[in-house]
């Protein structure tokens, strides 16, 4: 049966992801639902009929939960036709300000989970099959205040794009979806909402648009999917002119 994985399924873009998966995908009939919160992902479970769900309670910032997942995809051998990378967390603050531990916690959700949970699944993935990884506007300039993060999804852009071109022989899309702010708890677990200027004043994106519009464009087998012209033009403009010169306007 066709498998979708998809991480950081228990909420926010995650978990509109999974609502979202069976209108552009049908042939998927098999859900992996990775996260911390066992309680969440059950009640997402029971909200999909006809779709067989595991749940998988796993820290992605534990080395053990690799340790973990390997077993299990050797144990399954699902055959997977999509993965999505969507477990991320950032936070808003100066450098030299912020806890070691969250700046730590934000490199190995990031970039150290993505990028092991996209090795151990890919030899499961069939010709044909996708990746969708979840990168951010933050990734087109180096955002002050927000170092760490914007510098993690620039990770995760290059190795999309990177990944595009290395996978294409086996037949398998990579796509990075760099979104914009969206109305989510990311938010507020970051401690963003009403401490930042320039969040406030940037068009929002709505996460039921940007999850069916990144699926589309996944379906498609685009590279890169940007909502909103807004941020389509911020992207192109961030491959023109120089960082030194939009680095300032990008200060979260």
């Amino acid at each position: 049966m066709k498998t979708a994985i998809i991480t950081g399924a228990s909420s926010g873009l995650g978990r509109e992801f999974v609502r979202q998966i069976q209108a552009q995908f049908p042939d998927i009939g098999c859900y992996w639902l990775i996260a911390r919160r066992t309680d969440r992902l059950q009640a997402l479970a029971e909200q999909l009929p006809g779709i067989s769900v595991k749940t998988i309670s796993l820290d992605l910032t534990s080395g053990a939960a690799f340790t973990e997942l390997e077993a299990l995809l050797g144990q399954e051998q699902p055959q997977v036709s999509l993965l999505i990378n969507c477990a991320g967390c950032g936070i808003l603050g100066d450098f030299i300000e912020g806890k070691l531990d969250e700046q730590l916690r934000m490199v190995d959700l990031n970039i150290r989970a993505l990028t092991a949970v996209t090795r151990l699944v890919l030899p499961y993935i069939a010709q044909g099959g996708r990746i969708i990884n979840i990168s951010s506007i933050a990734s087109f300039v180096p955002n002050a205040r927000m170092s760490v993060y914007s510098a993690s999804k620039a990770y995760v852009s290059f190795l999309s794009r990177g990944l595009y071109e290395e996978l294409k022989p086996r037949g398998i899309t990579v796509t990075a979806v760099c979104p914009g702010p969206m109305a989510t708890e990311f938010l507020s677990v970051g401690r963003i909402s009403g401490n930042s200027k320039t969040f406030d004043r940037l068009p929002y994106c709505d996460p039921v648009k940007v999850v069916r519009g990144a699926l589309r464009a996944s379906k498609a087998r685009r590279a890169v999917y940007t909502p909103r012209g807004f941020y389509k033009f911020y992207r192109v403009l961030s491959g023109l002119v120089p960082h030194a010169i939009l680095v300032h306007a990008a200060k979260t």
